[in-house]
């Protein structure tokens, strides 16, 4: 990044709380804050305005000009208001929830050394890198997803529809139902009476997820049992580990301290089992233990990341190894998303034929005792 960070405790961040107007609060309720893909546009086109000599009040006026929503124009109108009123670029995005720790102090800096184009360029590539990851992992998942949502379509199409028909057929006729067939039975029934629970249910959690994910008590638990999912751990794993390696590519190569790196992507990061080991290295590295030897009391982090880690202490490369672990990491997430999508597509499928012939037996089992009571 070539941006070097203050690491001097001088410039104390204000903590002076501010008034959220209505519109804010508004975009917040309405979802539409700034998503990473919303970021790296921003900052890509506030870059090349800086770069091409308009200062920051201008720049923000050009961009709030040509936002299609108007959500967006109304927030980054907003922050011109308030940097024409003397806050600082910084200041405005502290007291903005829709941005992080890592960007306030890249911007902080940025003000204060008068280099704030580089700074909103490496955030720019910063979350292009991001967004390319998060396609790959969507692009992974979402074809099993989609197998899987018309697997429970099929099924509970059959359960409503289908299995009813034979079941008038069967007891009109009385004949004697196997086990299978009397609980596929019993499912369509049941389904057929409490159905709405299930609509009702499969509409909600979308929004149950939302708010779920927020709460440390829920998200907590349930990351560390992700991990232990055979195929899908592992995964999910090397995604939070090519996230954590490239920020810390990214603040390293900006000078920043490891120990004032490893509190900024703390705070960042999503996955509580990374953000809880990475509090306690913090924690150790400060009491003057080796990097290295704390990443490697978790198992979490790859011999490879510890034996790399320890390389950088001695040569003081450490900007240089975190740069390579990224890079190493992200082509292997790529190869990943393939071997995992290739994996989850025959599974699904294998799934959906398991149920609908299952379905199709119990059905057609009795049909052979009808045969003889008809005959």
């Amino acid at each position: 990044m070539g941006i070097k960070f203050n690491t001097q405790q001088g410039s104390t961040i204000s903590k002076k709380e501010k008034k959220t107007s209505f519109w804010e609060k508004d975009i917040a309720f309405l979802g539409s804050s700034f998503s990473d893909k919303k970021k790296e546009e921003f900052y890509a086109e506030l870059a090349i305005l800086l770069r091409s000599g308009f200062n920051l009040k201008k720049a923000l006026e050009l961009l709030s000009e040509t936002q299609k929503k108007e959500s967006h124009r109304i927030l980054l109108e907003d922050m011109t208001s308030k940097i024409v009123a003397g806050d600082s670029f910084f200041e405005v995005l502290q007291h903005n929830k829709n941005f992080s720790t890592y960007e306030c102090q890249a911007i902080r800096i940025g003000e204060t050394t008068g280099k704030l184009y580089e700074v909103t360029n490496d955030l720019h590539l910063f979350y292009k890198e991001r967004n390319e990851q998060k396609r790959q992992v969507y692009s992974a998942l979402s074809y099993p997803l989609i197998i899987l949502i018309t697997a429970v379509i099929v099924v509970a199409f059959m359960l409503v529809f289908v299995v009813p028909m034979f079941e008038q057929i069967f007891k009109q006729n009385n004949v004697e139902l196997p086990f299978i067939t009397r609980l596929v039975m019993d499912s369509s029934s049941f389904i057929a009476r409490q159905g709405w629970i299930f609509l009702v249910f499969f509409i909600a959690l979308p929004f149950l997820i939302s708010y779920l994910k927020k709460q440390a008590w829920y998200k907590r638990p349930l990351d560390t049992i992700k991990l232990k999912i055979p195929l899908l751990g592992p995964y999910i794993k090397k995604v939070h580990i090519t996230q954590f390696v490239q920020a810390m590519a990214l603040l390293t190569n900006a000078k920043v301290p490891i120990v004032t790196g490893l509190s900024m992507v703390k705070d960042m990061v999503p996955f509580y089992p990374l953000k809880d080991s990475l509090e306690i290295i913090e924690k150790d590295i400060i009491k003057g233990e080796k990097m290295s030897d704390s990443f490697a009391q978790f198992s979490l982090y790859e011999k490879k990341i510890t034996a790399l880690l320890k390389v950088a202490e001695e040569t003081n490369q450490t900007e240089f190894i975190f740069q390579k672990l990224f890079e190493q990491y992200s082509s292997e997430l790529k190869y990943r998303s393939q071997i995992f999508t290739s994996l989850l597509n025959p599974i699904f499928i294998f799934v959906i034929a398991v149920l609908v012939t299952f379905i199709l037996v119990a059905m057609y089992l009795p049909m052979f005792k009808l045969g003889s009571v008809i005959g």
